[in-house]
């Protein structure tokens, strides 16, 4: 926006040819400068930095989009330096990375799972078994997910990760029964009835709980949750029948020789895990007050943990500190004022009265403006205002004086005209509306945790009830940085909810199963201090509670409650044989 004269603007390009010289390069530097949509956003205050600012149609474009441009610029690479970053573009990254980790993460976790069940059962052709019917249950997991046309997102990408454990649970209970019991009976089918007469009803209801923990993610508010929660809930099951079915049938074609091994360490005692065991008994049955004084301090120790966790999210910091996108993220805030975005829309109660051109109430969102870039918390702000000062400005010949808003209904009016007649009539409803009843306020942080960005929403909710407007109106959000405040505030009441509701579950199966309220809420114990301790550990340690650790901590329940249904089973069994005690 350039003066032309006493009541006159020109608009022109900020730049229609690229400079040839650096005089005309300062030039430009200096008229963006003078701009306030370009100072400060486009151009560093500091003049060592440029920015562009990509919109998109789609946020499922932004990786392809960083794409295109960092061909681009490797093609016309220079002495300078680039960096690309963005919400969409840390989310989408983090997508696409996160598909290639889970290719690596999800072979290796069978491999791990492999060689422990080496390590245990020492036999290659057993624990074939259970590595086969894991590898079947992601497959038919998968499958079906793709089948029924759901996409693959992050969360939908991990379901392998948390299928590969709990998959190979049941049938490592299956097989170490049988590797204790086979030479007992001295007839492989009369020790597999045994074992399957005894661990079935445990194994049921350890899948039907970690089935539990995992459906209940379906009453999250969140689809790409619920599409999560359902379907590792249908692989758990998936995985229980193949358990069922193909493991004992699997065991009837094994050779006998396969189970000269099992012997030895059953009887003798003499394995490493028998020496573990031993160990353990030896502390427990002899230190019980101790054992159970521990397990009351760290409950508290969980508590105090747990008082001090932080709920906050920012996808940029999913990333390592030196990631390109944590790396330009941090460059960029250091130089820009803020890359972040939100936007704060004001709608006129009162409609068809063309408000916000209305001096006094534009003068109230200036005010607004100026109190969000003293609060600190926001680094840039822009909206009409703005525009309307600067094209005022240069309409009276450019005098400083003149940089703010008009006077009167008609200098606004007549202002706004002005720039509606420029080149790009369009940016002016980038920040309100054709008929002037809403107004969309820009706003610019340099922070994008949804800490940061929760408290310039109370800090504007507290300015806007301290200082009334000359016109009633209604305010709202907008933006990938509120959003994700929204999608934390729902995925933590929908997390606290899912999770009160499977204890529930779990409780009333424990109920049906060990016949015992007493006994029941034994079994919830290594369930909750587990929990607990592992929620402790982020506010002992100042780690924030995010969406990846929400997601994860599901795992934990899914996993924790199995071994409390099987060490309590099997103490029960004992305690009623006559023959045999606790020792």
């Amino acid at each position: 926006v350039l003066q032309d004269g006493i009541g006159a603007v020109r608009f022109t390009w900020l730049m229609e040819e690229p400079p040839t010289t650096r005089d005309e390069a300062l030039a430009i530097r200096a008229e963006a400068e003078d701009h306030p949509m370009f100072k400060g956003s486009v151009v560093s205050e500091d003049g060592q930095m440029l920015a562009l600012y990509i919109p998109l149609e789609k946020k499922s474009l932004s990786y392809e989009v960083a794409q295109a441009v960092r061909k681009i610029l490797k093609e016309e690479e220079g002495p300078e330096e680039y960096h690309i970053t963005g919400l969409p573009v840390a989310e989408d990254q983090f997508g696409v990375e996160m598909f290639k980790q889970m290719a690596i993460s999800a072979p290796l976790a069978g491999l791990v799972i492999f060689l422990l069940l080496w390590a245990f059962f020492r036999s290659f052709t057993l624990i074939t078994a259970p590595m086969i019917m894991a590898v079947v249950t992601v497959i038919i997991t998968m499958g079906l997910l793709m089948g029924l046309k759901f996409p693959v997102h992050i969360m939908s990408s991990m379901i392998p990760i948390f299928l590969m454990p709990i998959a190979v649970l049941d049938s490592v209970h299956i097989l170490s029964e049988f590797s204790e019991k086979y030479h007992a009976f001295g007839d492989r089918k009369k020790a597999l009835v045994h074992v399957m007469e005894e661990l079935f009803l445990p194994m049921l209801f350890t899948s039907l709980t970690s089935i539990a923990g995992f459906f209940s993610l379906s009453f999250s508010p969140i689809p790409p949750v619920q599409v999560f929660g359902i379907f590792v809930a249908f692989g758990i099951a998936v995985a229980w029948v193949l358990t069922i079915l193909f493991i004992p049938a699997y065991v009837m074609l094994m050779s006998e020789k396969s189970f000269e091994k099992f012997h030895p360490v059953a009887e003798s005692g003499t394995g490493w895990m028998d020496r573990v065991l031993q160990a353990c008994r030896r502390l427990i049955m002899g230190r019980a007050r101790m054992v159970l004084a521990a397990t009351i301090l760290l409950i508290g120790i969980s508590v105090y943990g747990i008082s001090r966790i932080q709920v906050n999210d920012n996808p940029v910091r999913w990333f390592t500190a030196s990631h390109p996108i944590r790396v330009a993220d941090k460059v960029l805030n250091e130089h820009f004022t803020g890359t972040y975005e939100a936007y704060l829309v004001l709608e006129a109660e009162e409609k068809g009265q063309e408000a916000f051109k209305d001096p006094d109430l534009l003068r109230y969102v200036e005010r607004a403006q100026k109190a969000l870039i003293d609060s600190g918390l926001v680094g840039k702000t822009m909206t009409v205002t703005d525009l309307l000062k600067k094209v005022y400005d240069e309409l009276l010949g450019g005098d400083k004086s003149a940089y703010r808003i008009p006077d009167t209904r008609e200098a606004v009016a007549q202002t706004l005209l002005s720039f509606e007649n420029s080149h790009k009539p369009d940016d002016l409803w980038h920040v309100v509306t054709p008929d002037y009843d809403k107004l969309n306020i820009w706003l610019q942080l340099k922070s994008g945790d949804n800490k940061d960005m929760g408290k310039v929403v109370r800090f504007v909710k507290e300015y806007l009830d301290r200082n009334p407007p000359p016109q009633p109106f209604v305010s709202g959000w907008a933006g990938k940085t509120y959003i994700n405040v929204v999608w934390q505030d729902n995925m933590v009441n929908g997390m606290i909810k899912n999770f009160l509701g499977s204890f529930v579950i779990v409780f009333f199966m424990m109920f049906f199963l060990l016949r015992s309220p007493l006994k029941a809420l034994i079994s919830m114990v290594p369930l909750s201090v587990t929990i607990l301790f592992i929620y402790a550990l982020l506010g002992l340690f100042g780690k924030d509670y995010d969406m990846p650790v929400a997601v994860l901590s599901a795992l934990t329940l899914g996993l924790s409650v199995d071994f409390a249904i099987h060490f309590l089973q099997r103490a029960v069994e004992l305690s009623e044989d006559g023959r045999r005690s606790w020792d």
